[in-house]
This record gives C-alpha cells, sequence and structure tokens, in this order.
C-alpha cells in the first residue's frame, strides 16, 4: 500500500501555527513510508474563500520546506460530489428536512430541559412537505451497529449512532458542508491516513459510516491533541499566530518544525538542522492525550540554538555580501536570528566609529594602539594586542579585555575576539584605536 496523506486547508484566512502543525505531521508521515503528500484546497465556500489565501498557502508550505505531490481543487469537483450524491439519495442515506434553524434550536432547548440528549428527530416518512421550502439534506446514520475504529492516537474509538444527530451533508441554497465532499475526495484521492485535530473526532464517527456507504474502506485516522497557549488555554494570540508573523520575527522554518513535530509526544524538543530525524521519528503512538502546549518563548530559544548550528551555506543567501563563512563562524554563537548578521557587517569593515571611552581605559587603548603595527595579522592578533597592553599599563581581566571589546565592536558582549579580531582589517583596528 501506498501511503497517502493530505492537507485540506480552506482558503479563508493565512494559515496559522494550528494549521502548519497538521501539514508537517501529514508531511512528515507521508516522507517516512515514502508515500505522497497531497494538497486539497477545500474552497466550497464561494464567498470566504480568496485566491490571494490559495496563494499564500502555497508560499507558506514551501518556506516550511513542505513539498506537495498532487493538488485538487474542491471547487473543481463538484460534478462528483453531485454524483455520489444521487447514489446516497437512491440508497436512502440521505434524506430531505426542512426545518428552519429557529425550529431546531426551538427542540434543541426542549430535549435539553427534559434531561435528553438533543439528538435531532427523524420525521415519520410520510410527514407533509412544506410548499415552497428547498429543503437541507441529512445523512442517515445507520443505528444498528455501533461505529468503532482503532485511531493511531487515541486507540480504541466507540460511538452508539442512535446518541448522534444525522449531521447535515447539504445547504438549503445547494452548497456544500464539510463532511460529506471530504469523504468523496479522500476516496477519489487514494487518501490511505487522515492526519487532524481532536476536535474532528465526531465527524470521524458519521464519516466512517459515510466511506462504507459509498463502498469504501475508510482510511487509517490519527487525531491528535489540540494545541494550546503557554497558560493552558486556548489562545486567540496562537489561533491567529500566522507564517508571516513569524517570518517577520526571524523564525527560521527548521525551527518551527522540529518544535511542531515534537510537542505533545513522547520525544525531546531539540534543535535540528534539516528534516531527516523528524521524519525518522514520527509515531503516531508517541502522541500524547493532553493538549500540546505551544510557548513562543520557547520557540524563540529552539530558533536560537538552530542559528547557532547551520553553517553559513544554508543561510548566504540572506546574508550582506561581507559576511563570508568565516565571520559566519565567529558570530553566529551570538545571534538570535539570521537576520541579526547583518548589525556586524559594519563592525568587520566600517563603517564604525568606536564609542567615547572612559578616561581611565585610554591608556589601555593608546598602548594597544601602538602595538598594532608590530602584530602578525596572520597569527593570534587578540593575544598579542592584549599581552603588549598589559605590559605597558599592568591593567588585566576586565580593565584589560573590555576596553578594548568596547572600541573595536562597540559593545560590552560578542564573539570571541581571538576569532573575531584576525576578520577585521588591520588598518581598520589601528584606525580604531587611534580615534578611541
Amino acid at each position: 500500500m501506498t501511503v497517502v496523506t493530505r492537507f485540506a486547508p480552506s482558503p479563508t484566512g493565512r494559515l496559522h501555527v494550528g494549521n502548519v502543525r497538521t501539514a508537517l505531521h501529514n508531511w512528515l508521515w507521508a516522507r517516512k513510508h515514502g508515500g505522497r503528500f497531497l494538497l486539497r484546497i477545500d474552497d466550497t465556500d464561494g464567498e470566504r474563500s480568496r485566491e490571494e489565501h490559495v496563494e499564500s498557502i502555497r508560499a507558506d508550505l514551501g518556506w516550511l520546506g513542505l513539498d506537495v505531490d498532487g493538488e485538487e481543487r474542491q471547487s473543481a469537483r463538484f460534478d462528483l460530489y453531485e454524483a455520489e450524491f444521487e447514489k446516497l439519495k437512491a440508497a436512502g442515506r440521505v434524506y430531505a428536512c426542512y426545518e428552519t434553524p429557529e425550529e431546531l434550536e426551538i427542540r434543541r432547548k426542549i430535549l435539553l430541559s427534559r434531561g435528553l440528549p438533543p439528538v435531532y428527530e427523524r420525521k415519520p416518512a410520510d410527514a407533509p412537505v412544506p410548499e415552497g421550502v428547498a429543503p437541507h439534506w441529512r445523512f442517515r446514520l445507520d443505528h444498528d451497529a455501533p461505529i468503532e475504529w482503532t485511531d493511531l492516537v487515541r486507540d480504541a474509538q466507540h460511538f452508539e449512532p442512535i446518541t448522534m444527530s444525522d449531521p447535515v451533508v447539504r445547504r438549503a441554497d445547494g452548497s456544500w458542508l464539510y463532511l460529506l465532499p471530504s469523504v468523496i475526495d479522500d476516496i477519489a484521492m487514494g487518501v490511505t491516513h487522515v492526519v487532524r485535530g481532536e476536535d474532528h473526532v465526531s465527524n470521524t464517527a458519521a464519516q466512517v459510516q459515510m466511506f462504507a456507504s459509498l463502498g469504501a474502506v475508510p482510511p487509517a485516522f490519527a487525531h491528535e491533541a489540540l494545541l494550546v497557549g503557554a497558560e493552558g488555554k486556548l489562545s486567540k494570540r496562537l489561533g491567529s499566530l500566522g507564517m508571516d508573523a513569524l517570518r517577520d520575527q526571524g523564525i527560521e522554518p527548521v525551527a518551527l518544525a522540529a518544535l511542531l513535530a515534537r510537542l505533545g509526544t513522547a520525544d525531546p524538543v531539540e534543535p535540528v538542522t534539516g528534516m531527516a530525524p523528524l521524519i525518522e521519528r514520527i509515531d503516531f503512538a508517541r502522541s500524547g492525550r493532553a493538549p500540546a502546549r505551544f510557548a513562543e518563548e520557547e520557540l524563540a530559544l529552539l530558533n536560537k540554538k538552530s542559528v547557532h548550528r547551520v553553517d553559513q551555506a544554508g543561510v548566504g543567501g540572506r546574508l550582506p555580501a561581507a559576511i563570508d563563512a568565516a565571520r559566519w563562524r565567529a558570530i553566529r554563537p551570538n545571534l538570535a536570528t539570521v537576520a541579526e548578521a547583518a548589525e556586524w557587517a559594519p563592525i568587520f569593515d566600517g563603517p564604525f566609529v568606536p564609542p567615547a571611552p572612559d578616561v581611565a581605559d585610554r591608556p589601555v587603548l593608546a598602548a594597544a594602539a601602538a602595538a598594532v603595527p608590530g602584530i602578525d595579522w596572520r597569527a593570534d592578533p587578540w593575544h598579542a594586542l592584549t599581552a603588549a597592553a598589559k605590559e605597558a599599563t599592568g591593567a588585566k581581566g576586565r580593565a584589560l579585555f573590555l576596553p578594548l571589546r568596547r572600541a573595536l565592536t562597540g559593545r560590552d558582549h560578542g564573539p570571541d575576539m581571538g576569532e573575531l579580531l584576525p576578520l577585521i582589517a588591520k588598518e581598520e583596528v589601528s584606525r580604531r584605536l587611534a580615534v578611541a
């Protein structure tokens, strides 16, 4: 069997971290098993769907490195839905209903007031049909046997269909709801595994019967715990945290993937330099049932660690021309994002004006300036420079090193000066010390 997974976003907005986690896990599962990862654009809502959102979905998946093996648009598949719907109608598995939303709400409240579950009550077959009213359509659940499947995350699942409402699959205006077109597409696209959030479990119970009614074996299901904010509650911030915002923050896609791949599983969240270890370790049996807590602070820390691991070739296209491989190796332990590397270009090559030194620091700077001409810049200039200044002034420790770091970089902290100093031209170092 060729494993086929799919990611099925609605193009009514930008992807957020919850969507991306679903897409990532589907992609990882397909890649682990040498299968196919499909993109299905669920654009049946003609009023809210926007082409610019379709483009942003593709762009976000590309940024994350989730290559797609095929794409389908639900808006191009209405003829297929119509044909399958007619089969279900002929078999008596879908039926027309005429209640208004207000009537359904009143009946729901009555049932609740009696301590009964608010399950839709089917009308007798000979019930009168109101004139001039277009029906909505429900799928008739089979009450004769329980609905069961073994979930890859939640293990054995059991639903009694008599406790469930027959789900609406088509509105009175002829438009489709999610449940039935999704099943028809999964059959036609050969989907073998459906990976999605646990909020779809009750949908799956109904869809299991829909697959059977269309003569198909249901795919395997993995219903994952939902993401929640660090404070333990569903967060509006989390629901709106899009890929454009993360890119603006300097988040690396591999850092986001590393966090979302392991969040809520038994595996530790660790920085990676590529997708291979994430593909190797994806295993829904290791996913927990508790909500997975997403913290932007954890992502920022993981991003920092990821930046520290990547070589210059991996980010070269985003670096200033002045930051070559040696300079990147020198500064990357002090970067939180790749974009921060641009701040170091003038520190290497100028224009750079050192800050005014404290009066007490000037002897050290003067001694260092006097020593520069005699230092071999191909050897170990930093230790030669500090040794000369120490011998001339007697300064040591912080009183020796800090004035020199400030004069040469404008910062109190930063990369190892022994690695950094040879990467700044000798003439530029001499100028800075003389100015300071």
